[in-house]
């Protein structure tokens, strides 16, 4: 018998303690290499891009807050509700934003990441008068999503490539 919180609850906590420290090395080593993410920004991430994500949010988010609370985990699924306080770079806006986040477990990894929150409310405190008028609508989103996208790829394009170590 085990005592304490679970092994998967300690791993949520390692990842948001890692975010809270802006070490995105140390969260994506919680993640599987075939990791799976989303949000209402990032719908699809994949793998690396995943964790490229963490990267460039890590690197350009402007004085950034992260509290997390009510980290639950079993041998398969787990949960959190974590809040996030930063400057938007794309707009110096300040944002506070309140996520509830799914996880799914294999082998002491997380491999599916799932984070909800309301797009609709981000895009007001993030672009101000349009976010608020404007961000319920499906082309608003989705153009919030593109951006975001665009954003991260060119992060990757900056990024040096992976070091590989010769073979004996």
């Amino acid at each position: 018998m085990t005592t304490g919180p679970h092994p998967h609850a300690q791993l949520i906590e390692q990842f948001y303690l890692a975010f809270q420290r802006r070490d995105p090395g140390a969260m994506v080593a919680c993640y599987a290499p075939d990791i799976w993410f989303s949000d209402p920004v990032f719908r699809d991430l994949r793998g690396p891009r995943a964790g490229a994500m963490w990267h460039m949010l890590a690197q350009r988010a402007a004085s950034l807050e992260i509290s997390f609370r009510d980290v639950r985990a079993d041998d398969a699924t787990g949960s959190a509700h974590w809040e996030a306080r930063y400057l938007f770079s794309g707009t110096g806006r300040a944002v506070h934003n309140v996520v509830e986040a799914q996880f799914e477990f294999a082998d002491g990894k997380i491999v599916r990441h799932a984070d909800r929150f309301d797009l609709w409310r981000w895009a007001g405190m993030a672009l101000g008068l349009k976010g608020k008028l404007l961000g319920w609508a499906p082309p608003v989103q989705n153009a919030i999503h593109r951006t975001a996208l665009r954003g991260l790829v060119a992060f990757e394009a900056q990024q040096p490539p992976p070091a590989h170590t010769a073979s004996p």
